[in-house]
């Protein structure tokens, strides 16, 4: 456990994982969009939005060990990370055909599957919370499940 979690509570752990969650899914996006390198975007999200106000609604602090190891991982591990997503979608719908910001989605949660530390189950449920957040109506949420399910039970089909 890292410096940072020290005196929090595990509901405080639990938001702060969560928001790394949806930061880091953001900051994929972001690199794809602006071909920002992995070290410029962690230095603008941990500076500027970890904790920042934004007219007036505080961002929540993420925690920051989850955040870089997530990014860290979707970049140096994206061909087979995107080979695994693929083989989770239907053959109409390959991954460059997707929405940008599930291909983020999916480049973060497949980042974490390659981690035995989280169950695969609490990642899935994580990253369709995420969806969520970004689709609030529509089969997004649904379609993220399906998805990482497949992706889940092909990269730790012992936890299964």
């Amino acid at each position: 456990m890292s410096t940072q979690h020290g005196n929090l509570s595990g509901n405080q752990r639990r938001k702060m994982k969560s928001a790394a969650r949806l930061y880091a899914v953001q900051a994929l996006f972001q690199m794809e969009q602006s071909s920002q390198t992995v070290e410029a975007v962690k230095r603008e999200f941990l500076d500027h939005r970890f904790g920042a106000s934004y007219d007036g609604a505080e961002m929540l602090d993420g925690d920051v060990d989850l955040f870089a190891d997530v990014l860290e991982r979707a970049v140096n591990y994206q061909a087979p990370i995107d080979q695994m997503t693929d083989r989770a979608l239907v053959a109409k719908w390959p991954l460059g055909r997707i929405d940008p910001t599930l291909r983020a989605l999916f480049r973060a949660a497949g980042a974490e599957f390659a981690v035995q530390s989280t169950p695969p189950k609490v990642v899935i449920t994580e990253y369709v919370d995420v969806a969520r957040a970004f689709f609030e109506e529509g089969k997004e949420p649904k379609f993220v499940n399906a998805v990482l399910d497949h992706m889940a039970r092909e990269a730790r089909p012992d936890a299964f």
